[in-house]
């Protein structure tokens, strides 16, 4: 692993832990440059199919999808499908006729980039009290670092989610790299079998941890099914990524992350991930404390 891949993901781990615990407008302008710059990786590869989708109407869009998941999280499901309805309003009214593959591609840029992300934001923000926001902008500060139940619950599940995501990147990479003999699949012939399965566990691992640690109702159980869910999830979020960039011919997303590619290329975890765990924690997780 190259010196310029390990310095590129220490950074990366501190703006997403600082992001994460400030919360408020900071985490939803933090998600908007990442929704944004992704936004357009993924017109990019788009367009080296030969496709004209609605690119700067639908990261237009997907930005307003992730303020109004801030400012009011219960319009953000049904302004989606609205979304959808002004992004073909576009394409019908242009010059140039517009093709199903351009529809499509524009749309599933509005949801895979626009509406799924906003599930963070929701995450973080919905589950937080107006009450833990003293700083400007609905900013949040620990007054301990050490009591984890006086901290937002918003604040700790997003924790706990990105480190079930971190975990399962960390051990699939370990231990495919050095024990990994299974192809996993064509899409993406450097993952193995045995890789998935490690990262697979490692996130189910440290899902019981976590909830052990928040004090969650049976939290060996409810820690432990988090944690496979988004050990399933994000692997599934990573080879979706993976096949679009091998239909398009490139092997990164873009260059913007020395040692790693594209925004895409390190978010790729997370798109799929935001609503299991938001639902999880909002429907399921209040079933198994009754």
């Amino acid at each position: 692993m190259s010196w310029s891949r390990v310095i590129s993901a220490i950074i990366a781990i501190f703006l997403a832990l600082g992001m994460l615990l400030l919360g408020g407008w900071y985490f939803t302008l933090a998600f908007g440059i990442i929704v944004y710059l992704g936004e357009w990786e993924y017109f990019q590869l788009v367009r080296a199919k030969g496709i004209n989708p609605a690119a700067k109407t639908t990261v237009v869009l997907s930005l307003l999808l992730l303020i109004i998941a801030c400012v009011a999280p219960q319009l953000a499901d049904p302004l989606f499908p609205l979304a959808g309805m002004l992004i073909c309003f576009y394409l019908i009214f242009q010059p140039q006729l517009a093709t199903i593959a351009d529809i499509s591609t524009s749309i599933l840029g509005l949801f895979y980039g626009g509406y799924l992300p906003t599930y963070w934001i929701r995450l973080r923000l919905e589950l937080t009290p107006a009450i833990a926001a003293p700083l400007p902008l609905n900013g949040y500060w620990p007054t301990s670092w050490t009591d984890m139940g006086a901290m937002p619950q918003g604040l700790t599940v997003t924790l706990l989610a990105f480190s079930c995501i971190w975990a399962a990147d960390i051990g699939a990479y370990l231990v495919g790299k050095y024990f990994g003999r299974t192809k996993l699949s064509q899409i993406s012939p450097k993952k193995t079998v045995e890789g998935a399965v490690f990262g697979i566990l490692g996130s189910a691992v440290v899902g019981a941890v976590g909830a052990n640690w928040l004090n969650w109702p049976s939290w060996m159980l409810s820690g432990a099914i988090l944690g496979l869910l988004i050990g399933v999830v994000s692997l599934v979020g990573d080879l979706t990524e993976s096949m679009m960039k091998r239909d398009a011919g490139v092997k990164d997303s873009g260059q913007l992350i020395p040692g790693h590619g594209g925004i895409l290329d390190r978010t790729d975890s997370y798109v799929f991930t935001a609503p299991i765990v938001y639902y999880f924690v909002t429907l399921i997780l209040p079933l198994l404390g009754k």
